[in-house]
């Protein structure tokens, strides 16, 4: 007697495993190239980072100046220009002295 393998059926089952196996790599690889970390936003990120650390420069030297304005406004040694800088600007108030123009 002869016996009858189904080899068919395997072979279409083996066939759509390493189909989806290789749609699985394709999608991984498109992701490591077209990814938003993958090899092509390389050099988007590179320009991202030198943009950040030129804000971080520029926001470290505003951050070190109001400190220094900090320092100058305490009370028990203020600075009297920088107090009468504020005066003058915030409250409108000027010496009987100064004579004030106005700018338009």
């Amino acid at each position: 007697m002869i016996k009858k393998t189904r080899t068919e059926p395997k072979l279409a089952r083996e066939s759509l495993v390493q189909g989806g196996a290789l749609v699985c790599l394709l999608i991984m690889a498109g992701y490591s190239l077209a990814g938003p970390s993958g090899v092509l936003a390389w050099a988007e990120n590179q320009r991202m980072l030198e943009q950040r650390r030129a804000e971080v420069v520029v926001l470290t030297q505003e951050r070190d100046e109001l400190r220094n304005r900090v320092a100058l406004l305490d009370p028990r040694h203020m600075d009297p220009d920088l107090a009468g800088e504020l005066l003058r600007s915030n409250l409108n108030v000027a010496h009987p002295d100064e004579m004030v123009m106005l700018i338009h």
